[in-house]
């Protein structure tokens, strides 16, 4: 399985911290070594790094790891193969533009018999479930909506139809964004942690390092992290349920 990190803020937010420990987990600490990637939103552009190679001393990881990139909405993920080779086509996230918008999609999980998933114009580039079930994303959204949508958060909630669909074939676990909204669903294994004031310290899991939100934030920051796994060990992640889907705007739960 991979895993999945999210994030979702109502300020230009760098992922420096969480983005620290999930990489460990990129064959150090976790089995999760078969390449990495992050996409950072910044206005209606984004900035994606993918690699092939393990995350905990992959050289792009460290940058990311000590560049403050800010931004509202990043999607990363770490890959552990089961469906497709592992080379950088098959790299998470994926990326397409849809209705003038870029949309960062990965996922966690394995699909049976996801090549009888419709994808229409939009043809997958590498050989991974994953990826299919994005362009069958696109397809169906493209099919449904002509024109463009007046309401981005009923969009989500139509996604979140072909997600419970979707997850008839396994396990799918996912994070998608338009660069705006973070939608996250869940099969098995999802949970969010929102900040907001009163800040205070963290400690990650997987590296030692600890920050004080305090002396990095204003009392009007709101900040809200998703991850396949908590990735600290002192605050209160909470469990999404299994087949629940949760859509976050500026680090607010929209549904």
């Amino acid at each position: 399985m991979c895993e999945l990190l999210g994030m979702s803020a109502n300020v230009p937010t760098d992922i420096c911290f969480s983005f620290s420990g999930l990489i460990q987990r990129g064959g150090k600490t976790g089995p999760h070594r078969d390449g990495w990637g992050i996409t950072f939103y910044e206005g209606k552009g984004c900035r994606i790094f993918r690699d092939p190679n393990p995350g905990y001393n992959s050289p792009i990881a460290n940058f990311v790891k000590t560049y403050p990139i800010k931004s509202t909405t990043i999607i990363s993920h770490i890959r552990q193969a089961n469906s497709g080779e592992v080379n950088l086509e098959n790299t998470h996230p994926f990326i397409r533009e849809w209705q003038g918008k870029y949309w960062t999609y990965a996922h966690n999980g394995q699909l049976k018999g996801f090549k009888a998933i419709p994808t229409g114009h939009f043809t997958p580039v590498g050989t991974t479930d994953s990826e299919h079930a994005f362009c069958g994303l696109l397809h169906v959204l493209q099919s449904k909506y002509k024109r463009k949508p007046a309401s981005w958060p009923a969009v989500f909630k139509f996604v979140a139809s072909y997600a419970d669909e979707v997850r008839k074939k396994g396990v799918f676990n996912i994070l998608l964004s338009d660069g705006e909204y973070l939608f996250c669903s869940c099969s098995n294994n999802l949970y969010y942690l929102t900040r907001r004031a009163p800040f205070g310290k963290a400690v990650l899991l997987d590296h030692e390092l600890e920050v004080d939100f305090k002396k990095e934030t204003t009392p009007n920051d709101v900040v809200t992290i998703v991850a396949t796994q908590p990735l600290t060990k002192n605050e209160d992640w909470q469990k999404i349920e299994p087949g629940q889907s949760i859509l976050f705007h500026f680090g607010e739960k929209i549904f």
